[in-house]
């Protein structure tokens, strides 16, 4: 999948351009999150709640979900604590079955032995209905992120990962720079890795919440990757993520534009043509089929 995408039919969310992250100890601002359109709105118990407000925030979930939920239209997820995490992860699982919730997002998933250990947990309390998000973002999650979400793919659930670079760097030893040079390998490993595994791929955050420049930028060449939205950690960055991650009215025109003029060629026995000064073949038209499925 690709582009803005959407997961498996029976999954339960449409769209994926600008998941919004709320932090689930703040039932203040998790109520307000329904005004800003975003895709899909992430109640946070992982980085977003302090250490030693954990149980606060299982609480701050249970308070406010019910009234985002009532007042928003696009999907509610969680994201819990990581598989690895015997303090938090069960009681965040328990936390999840209890709020008709969307689906679930798990951090820092790095081997299939994580992956098998979260489709039990949801098995377990019958929760394989819901979507599930990874995420990607440690130097052993990147390293063996091809393997990791075929394995899902086939044996699990998955229907999006997302690329942490943040965490990844820290876990490097590196630095993180404007340019992203730094991360470029490890980016282009996880779209691949979600291609591979038939899933939507999430960019990584801009920690840069007022650099509209950035943001349009990192999430320009993240969709030229083949990215289908980016993370957004400030209602802020949410338009953004859309205008970013819609194709253009003209590029819906162009591509059906081209497709019409491929399918005639294709009438009359030829298999490639110049469009617009350009040679089209088939590679040209899966690339407008996709910018035409996305809707909207």
């Amino acid at each position: 999948m690709t582009l803005g995408e959407s997961g498996p039919a029976d999954g339960r969310v449409a769209r994926w351009r600008s998941p919004l992250f709320t932090p689930a100890n703040r039932p203040d601002l998790i109520a307000k999150q329904a005004r800003f359109g975003a895709d899909i709105v992430i109640v946070d118990l992982e980085d977003g709640t302090p250490l030693g407000a954990k149980p606060e925030g299982r609480d701050g979930a249970a308070t406010a979900v019910p009234k985002l939920r009532a007042e928003f239209g696009g999907a509610v997820m969680l994201r819990v604590n990581g598989v690895t995490d015997a303090e938090n992860f069960d009681a965040d699982l328990d936390c999840y079955a209890a709020l008709d919730l969307d689906g679930i997002v798990v951090p820092k998933i790095e081997t299939v032995e994580d992956v098998d250990r979260l489709d039990e947990a949801l098995r377990t309390r019958g929760l394989t209905d819901r979507a599930v998000m990874y995420g990607l973002e440690s130097v052993a999650g990147v390293h063996r992120a091809a393997e990791v979400l075929t394995h899902a793919a086939r044996n699990a659930r998955v229907d999006a990962a997302y690329f942490g670079a943040e965490d990844f760097i820290a876990d490097l030893g590196g630095r993180r720079t404007r340019s992203n040079a730094e991360v470029l390998y490890a980016r282009s490993q996880v779209a691949i890795a979600c291609r591979l595994a038939g899933v939507v791929a999430l960019d990584q955050v801009t920690t840069a919440i007022n650099d509209r420049e950035r943001f349009l930028e990192e999430a320009s060449f993240a969709r030229d990757l083949g990215y289908g939205g980016k993370l957004c950690i400030h209602p802020g960055q949410v338009a953004m993520a859309h205008e970013a991650f819609t194709p253009s009215p003209e590029e819906y025109d162009r591509a059906r534009r081209l497709l019409d003029a491929y399918e005639e060629a294709q009438r009359e026995g030829r298999g490639t043509i110049n469009f617009e000064g350009g040679m089209v073949d088939v590679p040209l038209v899966l690339q407008a089929r996709r910018i035409l499925a996305i809707g909207g």
